[in-house]
């Protein structure tokens, strides 16, 4: 494994740092990398594990060969199901594998480090705040926002839908949602509104919330939400596409 040096966090602020870089590597993998990913998991290979970095790479590789290992490992050959099952269930088994070994790494570190009762309900609770990568990949996370939102701004809606119109779409409402350059009083309370509204909406590559001085542009096929930067997809760019298919509906259709 190429992690780069070792890195030990000691504070609970840096073991979820450390969670939140693995995780995004993950679920990179799993979602916009995933015909790379793929690829790499060849049945024919020796036990493979799906490693996560802090820096937000991720890694196809064989365990390491110490024991004790340094750290935790994930799940033993991820490969060998590959072709046994259908791909989005073989992924979210990977998911869900890869969910548990980000929480032994953290309270790893937090054991290593001797965190106390509150440090580690600190910690626990910062990470239960973002949805696993589980539900990230299968979509779960969305559908939970979706009723959530459904029932809670329904009320607001209404009243709202006409400033949304005048400011361009926003998730879920269009297809894409990028910000606008001039802003007056009304339109900053807008925003808060707004914010508040789509806050919990979740992007389909990285799992990180809606925010609407963010580029978003929704996939035509599933219906995710995505960073424009994390599918490197620009506003211009989006301009000129008629229907945009995100990088994991895009493989499937390759693969059919």
């Amino acid at each position: 494994m190429d992690g780069g040096p070792p890195y030990n966090p000691r504070t609970v602020e840096e073991v979820f740092r450390d969670f939140k870089g693995r995780r995004a590597g993950m679920i990179k993998a799993l979602t916009t990398d995933v015909e790379e990913f793929y690829q790499q998991c060849d049945p024919d290979k020796e036990n493979l594990c799906l490693y996560g970095f802090p820096s937000e790479q991720w890694e196809v590789n064989l365990p390491a060969e110490e024991v004790p290992p340094e750290l935790p490992e994930p799940a033993l050959g991820i490969n060998f199901a590959r072709d046994g099952m259908q791909e989005k269930d073989w992924l979210s088994l990977v998911a869900v594998h890869s969910d548990a070994w980000l929480l032994a790494v953290a309270f790893y570190f937090g054991a290593r480090f001797g965190f106390d009762k509150a440090d580690r309900k600190r910690l626990f609770n910062m990470i239960n705040d973002l949805p696993t990568i589980f539900e990230v990949v299968t979509g779960t996370a969305k559908k939970q926002v979706k009723e959530k939102s459904s029932v809670s701004n329904h009320s607001s809606n209404k009243s709202k839908s006409n400033s949304k119109n005048q400011r361009g779409p926003e998730p879920p409402q269009g297809k894409y949602s990028k910000p606008m350059q001039a802003k007056d009083e009304d339109d900053e309370g807008l925003d808060d509104e707004e914010e508040e509204e789509h806050g919990e909406t979740l992007c389909g590559a990285c799992g990180e919330n809606y925010a609407s001085d963010e580029f978003w542009i929704c996939c035509d096929i599933c219906e995710k939400w995505f960073h424009g930067k994390c599918v490197k997809i620009t506003p211009a760019r989006a301009e000129h596409i008629k229907q945009y298919k995100c990088p994991s509906c895009s493989n499937k259709r390759a693969r059919a």
